[in-house]
């Protein structure tokens, strides 16, 4: 409050600067007054996370599981919700070290699950202060691939997952006059990239919902804030789905996981429970994720065109298989010479499950069985 109105006075100092020679002290006094409304705002007090109850949807490994391991050092009781049962339990064994975990296995996709997980948490430790939309697929591959069932999952899971999650805790946190909601969406619903098309779609729309109540609950004390991550590494390569040649579209996917393209999932995660704390409203992950959304918003076409030369560049569809490989049954000897030591790293810390042992110059069965197509 008090920054909005001194970031108000500065303004209105500014449009009354007289002309003439006097005209720079006014200046000067409106630029000191919008300076120093921003710095009461950058130091007003944090929302303390100590014992506050946080529920993060997909939150047994990758950034879901670092968003967790930040929450906890920061004293909350964390609760975790995952459709995977078994890296639950070693999540909350992993975790239980840090502070107070639950696990709640839930498959999102069900209508019906997000009102029990949060009737659950309730009922163990009371009302959800903190929701953490995490959860998410990634499916690659050329459109031709891409079915009905496909888009339907993306959306499931990025969309209405989000949407009755944040339905559930809603009303409560409105009666008591303060919590908070984050969305992880991805530079990928700012930016359209190619070959992704369910995944593109199902973020584009999760972005525009969260934007949309940070602006509707301004004033009601619940704080949303939307997150777009840049490439990271959180070894989630060998769990993503490809389809069409899926070697070749796991090769470009996977360069993800390399340092230097891409930032580290608990760097990441420190931001995002910061973000949250001071109750911003957008936050863009990187200085390349800035670049793009900003060229995406001011120049959009010529995007879009730049959008297109790249996927040229990307694998031919080679008969555009619609049948979908994970990263694991993807890898060639390339790849997992190459790229596979990285995405392991970045397994062993954020609870991913193992990528399978193989030889090196062993392809995996499914690129041979794709090759004699």
């Amino acid at each position: 409050m008090h920054a909005r109105r001194g970031l108000s006075i500065g303004i209105l100092t500014i449009m009354k600067i007289p002309w003439g020679t006097s005209g720079g002290y006014w200046l000067g006094a409106g630029l000191g007054v919008g300076a120093a409304a921003y710095i009461t705002r950058r130091m007003r007090p944090k929302y303390n996370l100590r014992n506050r109850v946080v529920v993060i949807a997909g939150g047994s490994r990758g950034l879901g599981y670092a968003l967790a391991e930040e929450c906890l050092r920061q004293g909350a009781r964390v609760a975790l919700a995952g459709h995977d049962a078994e890296l639950l339990a070693q999540a909350g064994e992993k975790l239980s070290r840090l502070g107070p975990v639950r696990i709640h296995a839930c498959d999102l996709r069900d209508p019906q699950a997000a009102a029990a997980l949060i009737a659950g948490v309730h009922a163990e430790w009371g009302a959800v202060e903190v929701l953490i939309n995490n959860a998410g697929v990634i499916t690659v591959g050329p459109w031709q691939t891409m079915t009905e069932a496909d888009f339907a999952d993306s959306m499931a899971l990025h969309f209405w997952s989000p949407l009755r999650l944040t339905q559930a805790v809603l009303p409560a946190m409105i009666a008591r006059g303060e919590g908070r909601i984050v969305n992880i969406v991805s530079i990928g619903g700012v930016v359209p990239v190619p070959r992704m098309l369910p995944y593109t779609a199902s973020k584009f729309a999760l972005a525009g919902l969260s934007d949309a109540w940070a602006a509707e609950l301004r004033g009601t004390g619940v704080r949303v804030t939307t997150v777009f991550p840049w490439l990271m590494r959180t070894g989630s390569q060998a769990g993503a789905r490809f389809k069409g040649d899926a070697p070749a579209e796991f090769a470009w996917f996977a360069l993800g996981a390399l340092p230097g393209l891409s930032q580290s999932a608990r760097g990441a995660a420190r931001g995002i429970v910061r973000a949250m704390r001071r109750g911003q409203s957008r936050l863009v992950l990187t200085l390349p994720a800035k670049a793009a959304a900003l060229a995406r918003g001011i120049a959009p076409g010529l995007v879009n065109r730049g959008l297109a030369v790249m996927h040229a560049m990307l694998p031919r569809d080679a008969g555009a298989d619609a049948k979908a490989r994970s990263g694991a049954e993807s890898f060639n000897a390339w790849t997992r010479r190459w790229l596979g030591p990285a995405i392991a790293r970045a397994q062993a810390e954020l609870n991913q499950p193992a990528m399978p042992d193989a030889k090196l110059e062993a392809e995996p069965k499914a690129s041979q069985d794709h090759a004699q197509r």
